[in-house]
């Protein structure tokens, strides 16, 4: 029974579309709903029998939170926004949310450019997908340079070639920035590769047989040769992509859900005009003893949710599983696809064939992902053993710190969990503007100091609340160490365990020296020690992480420095110079002519722009 409070908040619950939030005392989120009708929804975990995970959540709930929405569709946009913003405990969670993939045609263009692109479709072209991973974005695009050589390159770059580049030399591009092609047959080209994207590669074939044909009874068989190649090539990709059955012309998602070692996997295949685009596996955080039917219906209400209509959200979904709330869920995609999508659990027919296909992936993915995960846990162990600790460390942190000549300095951190990398956790600190009294460029020991104490700064501030890590690595030796040490003494945080990783005196893999705070000599490891093997792939992602943050720094204020102190030239005019000519080598090779025929630079500020970067001459 609720207690008497709970049951005031269910007897005042609405009866209208919404999302609900169970909190417990410490004021902590433990789950998220959305609801058709809330107060049937939420009254429902109070009135009828649950499983052991739906028993402890309730157990613990002390006050319910509503949101009453319009719609069904909003209800499912607002949990999702909240699941990923909170992510708590009892929730299904997915660790990667990025966007999906697409091809992108700059058809706009004389000469349009084909390229791989993720993120909001703003860009004025034609986009293709999506696709399930970039992976499967770059394969595509590969052979599509084999069959129809269409640029890849920027814009910047296309505008200011003076001769082909090394695409041209491999016959994957016909070289249109000079000339070689005409704008007629560049864009015959472009029309084979808009077909073969939309599903129409039997029409290609048919042309590339005649072209063929012709070519050998003109006695040119090198060239029949060629065209012999491209029809193999696009016969084996139609082979690999198309649907054998006769809906040839469908959009629909295929969602197979499997379990096993308390692990979930998702497995999605995307069908697009008939054609397969690829699959992806899933691998969705999940209580204890949820259900799969629970898990796919959470897995698809955060997956479908901000994915774009009609590419990211096709008009079928087909299930191995009937997700529960089916019915709602259904609506609410409907509603958020602006038409209608049907949720099928087929039980006959060449669906299930398709099905069962990816059933298959799904346990291999599952299976391959146990495998890693158990030797990931078997590391998570021996490093646990290695530091002594009472338990197996679930959050593990690594600092480190990337400049140049002290210049642009960065500072990073890293995640690793209990699944692996977490990088929607990782963060970047900007070093170079602090007080130079408490900071001087190169001092990597002040840059640590500075780093971590705004780390955990935040991270005990109520609004930014993150947990603490159980082991704080450090790159670096006793020097560092005592430096975070203190910073973290500073802010009051008391961390079961803080260990710098020293390089050996030949900075080889293996030779590392582990110190310990609190311990007057190293830890003992061996080279091949699993728990030394974590503390290295941790180490390396660090610096990785840090040092790909500096280089973009550096690139950004190379490319800004030659031009921040002339005269008339704002951030405006900047980036229309450097869009122009595609960067700063471009910018120093053009006359005073080329800089006046940029919109805003006329002939006065061409002549001081030409001779601030080129003193010499003036």
């Amino acid at each position: 029974m609720p207690s008497d409070a709970i049951a005031t908040v269910l007897v005042q619950l609405p009866e209208q579309p919404g999302v609900y939030r169970f909190l417990a005392a410490d004021n902590q989120l433990l789950y998220i709903g959305k609801a058709k009708n809330l107060k049937r929804r939420v009254s429902s975990y109070f009135t009828r029998s649950l499983n052991h995970r739906l028993q402890t959540m309730i157990a613990r709930v002390v006050d319910i939170h509503i949101t009453v929405t319009r719609t069904e569709g909003e209800a499912l946009l607002l949990e999702n926004d909240l699941i990923k913003t909170h992510q708590p405990r009892f929730n299904v969670l997915l660790r990667d949310d990025k966007s999906y993939p697409f091809i992108y045609l700059s058809s706009q263009d004389q000469f349009p450019r084909l390229a791989f692109y993720r993120g909001a479709r703003n860009a004025k072209g034609e986009y293709f997908g999506p696709y399930p991973s970039s992976q499967a974005v770059r394969d595509t695009l590969r052979l599509l340079q084999l069959l129809f050589p269409v640029r890849h390159c920027h814009d910047a770059m296309f505008r200011h070639r003076s001769r082909p580049c090394l695409q041209y030399q491999i016959h994957r591009c016909r070289a249109p920035c000079v000339g070689f092609i005409s704008a007629e047959e560049y864009a015959q080209d472009v029309l084979h590769t808009r077909q073969f994207l939309t599903g129409h590669a039997q029409t290609i074939i048919q042309l590339f047989t005649d072209n063929m044909e012709r070519a050998a009874a003109a006695l040119k068989y090198e060239q029949a040769a060629l065209w012999r190649d491209r029809i193999a090539l696009l016969t084996k990709m139609q082979q690999r992509q198309f649907v054998t059955q006769g809906r040839g012309g469908d959009d629909f998602d295929l969602l197979a859900c499997v379990q096993a070692g308390g692990h979930s996997c998702v497995e999605v295949v995307m069908m697009r005009g008939g054609r397969q685009l690829g699959n992806a596996a899933h691998f969705p955080q999940v209580p204890p003893d949820t259900p799969p039917a629970a898990v796919l219906s959470a897995f698809m209400a955060q997956f479908y949710a901000n994915r774009p209509a009609p590419f990211g959200l096709p008009p079928l979904l087909l299930v191995n599983i009937a997700p529960t709330e089916r019915a709602f869920l259904q609506a609410a995609l409907s509603q958020r696809a602006s038409r209608a999508v049907k949720i099928h659990h087929p039980q006959r027919g060449a669906a299930v064939q398709w099905l069962r296909l990816a059933i298959d992936n799904a346990n291999l993915a599952l299976n391959q992902h146990l495998a890693t995960r158990a030797d990931y846990q078997q590391r998570l162990t021996a490093l646990r053993d290695l530091l002594g600790l009472a338990t197996v460390p679930t959050r593990l942190e690594c600092f480190d710190i990337s400049h140049t000549a002290g210049e642009l300095t960065v500072a990073a951190c890293v995640v690793f969990d209990t699944a692996g990398p977490r990088p929607s956790a990782y963060r970047r600190f900007n070093l170079d503007n602090l007080d130079q009294a408490d900071f001087t460029p190169g001092d990597d020991y002040a840059a640590l100091a500075q780093a971590v104490t705004r780390h955990y700064r935040r991270a005990l501030q109520p609004v930014n609340a993150a947990p603490l890590p159980d082991v704080l690595l450090v790159d670096g030796g006793r020097g560092q160490l005592r430096t975070v040490a203190e910073a973290v003494t500073a802010l009051g945080v008391t961390l079961p365990c803080i260990v710098a990783v020293a390089k050996g005196a030949a900075r080889k893999v293996g030779e590392e020296t582990l110190w310990r705070w609190g311990d007057a000599q190293p830890l003992a490891t061996l080279p091949n020690s699993p728990a030394l093997h974590l503390i290295q792939h941790l180490r390396d992602e660090a610096h990785r992480f840090a040092i790909t943050g500096h280089r973009a720094r550096r690139s950004k204020a190379r490319q800004a420095s030659a031009l921040d102190n002339i005269p008339g030239i704002g951030a405006k005019r900047r980036r229309q110079l450097l869009t122009a000519f595609g960067g700063l080598r471009g910018l120093h090779s053009a006359s005073v002519a080329d800089l006046a025929r940029v919109a805003g630079i006329g002939s006065r500020l061409a002549q001081q722009l030409y001779y601030a970067l080129h003193p010499t001459d003036s």
